[in-house]
């Protein structure tokens, strides 16, 4: 039997790309993302042209209606770097468990929480907290960098 010649043509829809794409966008290296959140500034969010953030919200919305059944906690977000233990000063060190002190040579020693020695500091990375480089959202809009291709 012929084929109906009125028939729109067949097009293949490709397969998604991922099941799973807030997944693989957040394990990648991202700003804001860790093991298990997301952190979107609000300042960032909130200068985002119109059109995207009318999108954003209804994205947010819709997971909030989804997931607001769950006992949501009020989150205290820390800005964050890993850094050389030897780099921070000592309000950093207190905040990460650890402490400098002087050995009877007068070096710098650094203990951990349980105050053992660390013995490798100067090589060491901690996720220390620091000063935030994102501006707060009460400086209003925070203009984005230009596109590559509008330079």
């Amino acid at each position: 039997m012929p084929s109906d010649p009125f028939a729109p043509p067949s097009r293949s829809v490709p397969p998604p790309a991922s099941a799973t794409p807030v997944r693989d966008y957040a394990d990648r290296p991202c700003p804001g993302a860790s093991e298990d959140y997301l952190v979107i500034p609000r300042s960032l969010a909130q200068s985002m042209p119109l059109r995207w953030q009318q999108v954003f919200v209804g994205m947010l919305a819709d997971m909030h209606d989804a997931y607001g059944h769950l006992d949501w906690p009020i989150y205290r977000v820390v800005p964050s770097r890993r850094e050389l233990l030897t780099d921070l000063d000592e309000e950093q060190l207190a905040a990460v468990g650890y402490v400098a002190d002087l050995d009877v040579n007068g070096g710098l020693i650094f203990r951990d929480s349980a105050e053992r020695p660390v013995p490798d500091a100067h090589a060491t990375r901690v996720l220390a907290p620091i000063a935030d480089p994102i501006p707060p959202a009460s400086v209003g809009r925070v203009a984005p960098r230009p596109a590559d291709d509008r330079i």
